[in-house]
């Protein structure tokens, strides 16, 4: 199981939206920063197709600008 960590910022005045439109992904877990207009997000998808097929998803929202890597490994079962 692919499971990765990614900061996302949005475009100048768009985190809400951003916020909502990653909420809608299955397979997402969204952490807010309070302070800044930037997200954790935590990705877990049970293999490497489902994983790009996610990433393509989110890389498809208009509201973001940026999507940083953090951390990224595969679970055994």
């Amino acid at each position: 199981m692919p499971v990765k960590s990614y900061l996302a910022r949005p475009h100048n005045g768009k985190f809400s939206e951003l916020l909502h439109e990653l909420s809608q992904i299955e397979g997402c877990d969204i952490i807010p920063s309070t302070n800044q207009e930037v997200a954790v997000l935590v990705t877990d998808t049970e293999t490497e197709l489902e994983d790009n097929k996610l990433l393509s998803q989110i890389n498809s929202i208009e509201s973001l600008k940026m999507l940083s890597m953090v951390s990224g490994f595969e679970v055994d079962s």
